[in-house]
């Protein structure tokens, strides 16, 4: 009994080091305008989690394009439009946001993502709130 225990932790162990944890999570995004009265709230997903990456060591050998790292990114998204309320005649109100349906581990595209590594802490309302739920059927 002992060995089909250790022979499972071991197998579990590997499994989950070449497995990814990149999944769509769910966000609370907040959006607004400097002309409009209302920051909207909006609940939608993202990519988020853990892509199996690994360090070469001939690294002055390769390519530079060789040596980039695979990133939580979108699979499969859509995108969405929402209105901001509050916003006078000559600012358009609209705002749209790609929603994670599926994700993978790969290459950052900047088409789509935002592929920058550093934290903005700009994620939240100077205005009076609106929310917005984001329902996504598949």
């Amino acid at each position: 009994m002992t060995a089909i225990f250790l022979i499972s932790m071991l197998f579990g162990l590997l499994c989950g080091q070449a497995t990814s944890f990149c999944i769509p999570t769910e966000y609370m995004m907040h959006v607004e305008r400097k002309e409009c009265d209302y920051c909207l709230t909006i609940n939608t997903t993202i990519c988020a989690g853990y892509c199996m990456t690994r360090d070469i060591n001939g690294k002055q050998f390769l390519p530079k394009y060789a040596l980039s790292q695979d990133v939580c990114t979108y699979g499969d998204f859509i995108y969405k439009t929402v209105e901001i309320p509050g916003c006078p005649r000559h600012v358009s109100p609209y705002f749209s946001f790609p929603i994670a349906v599926s994700c993978k581990c790969g290459k950052c595209n900047t088409d789509y993502s935002d592929c920058v590594h550093e934290i903005t802490k700009t994620n939240y309302c100077t205005k009076p709130q609106q929310s917005y739920l984001v329902g996504v059927s598949i």
